[in-house]
């Protein structure tokens, strides 16, 4: 048991020292140094949330000037400004509206994946089962903790992320829990890695690691495995998808009737959740989905909606 805290733990500690030795703050782009078109469409970021995407007509050393298809000509001072962009053309809908990134995208139902969070987009999760807060420190590197209603367990997380490629992302992350006050003896943690690709609007993620639980001087440890995605169909609406699986952690006794015996078989366990997030405004997101359940070698769908509201803060 001491052993296995101890590796917990020092993965925990390695994945800070990371995270204190790398550059996660990126140079914000010259928006006085950018020349534009006007016959292309841009879209500009505010530091207060939300965008304006149109033709620029009009720019100077104090403002810009867009005219927007919904809002008409719109002019922000440029100390408001965040960031200007050009426009691409996957980030449009059908109705020529604009995407915007997902703000919640880190995240799916029951697991993470390898896209960083930007500095200062801390969230609170509420469900059904308990309560969430994430914390990004830095561009890289975010921390959270967990629980549910009951304040059992409490689980806390920390994640690294490194861009391998354009749209290729890869999380490190370790979680590590407590019974609290109703199994002081109980103990769990889980380490992984998450290959993400595609972007904050749509994505899939391959996630793989190790957990273990300890509990009364009894000890167990299994591979975890997890397929999951998201893709932005409209400017409020995704299709959110999230899987857990856990190999041979299900066992049943069946009876032989050929020898007369009985034979245990081991089975997965498997969550398939599949559900639709919505977000009616820049920092607040609700999100609901149904999930199924195999084990034993049985599927059922499971009779209460996963139902989650995020709250950026």
């Amino acid at each position: 048991i001491y052993n296995m805290k101890t590796k917990l733990f020092f993965s925990s500690f390695c994945i800070f020292l990371l995270c204190l030795t790398s550059n996660g703050v990126l140079a914000q782009a010259d928006v006085d140094s950018t020349e534009y078109v006007q016959e292309k469409m841009y879209v500009i970021f505010p530091y207060n949330g939300g965008e304006f995407m149109g033709k620029i007509i009009k720019k100077d050393d104090k403002e810009v000037t867009i005219k927007t298809k919904d809002r008409g000509k719109v002019t922000i001072p440029k100390y408001e400004i965040k960031e200007i962009r050009e426009v691409n053309e996957n980030e449009l809908s059908n109705k020529g509206e604009f995407k915007p990134d997902e703000l919640f995208s880190t995240r799916y139902f029951l697991t993470t994946n390898g896209l960083s969070m930007e500095k200062g987009e801390h969230y609170v999760l509420w469900s059904l089962y308990g309560p969430e807060a994430h914390f990004a420190v830095t561009k890289n590197f975010n921390v959270g903790i967990m629980t549910t209603w009951f304040g059992v367990p409490i689980v806390g997380s920390a994640k690294y992320t490194l861009k391998l490629g354009e749209e290729v992302n890869l999380g490190l992350g370790v979680l590590a829990g407590t019974g609290s006050w109703a199994a002081p003896d109980f103990a769990l943690g889980v380490s992984y890695a998450a290959l993400t690709i595609g972007n904050r609007k749509a994505n899939i993620n391959f996630t793989a690691g190790y957990g273990f639980f300890t509990n009364n001087n009894r000890s167990s440890g299994n591979p975890v495995l997890s397929i999951a995605g998201m893709a932005k169909v409209g400017k409020k609406i995704s299709i959110v998808f999230d899987s857990f699986y856990i190999p041979d952690v299900t066992s049943r006794r069946n009876y032989n009737y050929n020898t007369n015996t009985y034979q245990t078989t081991n089975y997965p366990f498997i969550i398939l959740i599949p559900g639709i997030r919505v977000q009616g405004e820049n920092n607040k997101a609700f999100q609901f989905g149904f999930a199924g359940i195999s084990a034993e070698g049985e599927f059922a769908p499971f009779p209460i909606p996963y139902l989650g509201w995020f709250r950026k803060f």
